[in-house]
């Protein structure tokens, strides 16, 4: 998959969950809800060749994924001492189910819980 497709796939992840804005930087996407940034779509960033998307975990989750799967998961450069890790797009087969998982994990640690009561009640009337 082109990376262009890649960013595209993270965007549309991103964008069904209530109250996201996408802004584009170049080969890179930062998402947000409210105004705080719960992902973003990496492409090269600072010259490491790698294509990820970025997410917020809870405490210590960034440094086991990035010690356990390294091949996967990494520490990204400024925001992975900050409780951030990234799961690769180049690697290869992407889970594209996993990727919607970190992403609305990422979002529900940032949203607001009027977005959160929203994406949820969203979720049960969809399911019903």
């Amino acid at each position: 998959m082109a990376k262009r497709n890649k960013h595209d796939r993270v965007r549309d992840i991103c964008g069904v969950l209530p109250g996201v804005t996408h802004e584009g930087k170049g080969d890179h996407g930062i998402f947000r809800v409210r105004g705080k940034v719960f992902a973003y779509f990496l492409d090269d960033h600072h010259g490491d060749g790698i294509v990820s998307v970025c997410v917020k975990s809870e405490r210590g989750e960034n440094a086991d994924r990035a010690r356990l799967d390294p091949m996967r998961f990494y520490l990204p450069a400024y925001i992975g001492p900050r409780g951030w890790f990234g799961m690769r797009l180049d690697r290869g087969y992407v889970n594209w189910r996993e990727v919607e998982e970190i992403v609305e994990r990422s979002y529900r640690l940032t949203a607001p819980t009027a977005l959160l009561k929203k994406l949820d009640g969203a979720r049960t009337v969809g399911s019903g």
